[in-house]
């Protein structure tokens, strides 16, 4: 085990050496390229702040305004028939928006059960399971232009109720 934490410090190290090796080798002007893609970078930062702006906006007005709370009491006897704790409904919603918001609320969790209960297992395992799903399409696909989502929307909603499913399996068995 003490060598792959060996092996894994020098990863980063030894692929920038790679990169800077690989460009010099085949004349390629390499700090020029860093900078451009350096600029593009702040570019991209720049056209998605007002999305992650606005998610951040909408997950407070969400918590604050007793919204998620109205909105986990209304799916608690679909997650009591799925055995799916009523503390960890507003998680598993918040999460499709927000890691960082689903944090929160995790560690509020931790704070009031323990990390070792039914519910902190469920919770850290929903978090390990499943994506911001909102996030990433909004956040990432808006970078990279993608106009067209297809099938992504249902493909991450089926995936978070496998997650979510595996979750409340897991975290069980475990107990």
């Amino acid at each position: 085990m003490k060598w792959i934490s060996l092996v894994s410090g020098f990863m980063i190290p030894l692929t920038l050496f790679y990169i800077i090796g690989y460009g010099v080798i085949n004349r390629e002007k390499v700090y020029d390229m860093f900078i451009e893609g350096v600029k593009e970078g702040f570019k991209i930062v720049i056209n998605i702040t007002p999305t992650l702006v606005g998610l951040m906006v909408a997950v407070g007005v969400i918590r604050t305004s007793g919204a998620l709370d109205l909105l986990a009491e209304i799916l608690h006897p679909l997650g009591k028939c799925l055995r799916i704790p009523a503390e960890v409904i507003p998680v598993i919603l918040i999460r499709l928006f927000s890691t960082s918001a689903a944090n929160s609320l995790v560690f509020d969790l931790f704070k009031e059960f323990g990390t070792d209960s039914t519910i902190g297992l469920i919770a850290s395992i929903v978090m390990s399971c499943t994506e911001s799903i909102f996030y990433i399409m909004s956040v990432y696909f808006l970078s990279v232009k993608v106009k067209k989502t297809r099938w992504t929307l249902t493909g991450g909603l089926i995936a978070t109720v496998a997650g979510v499913a595996a979750s409340v399996i897991i975290a069980m068995r475990m107990q």
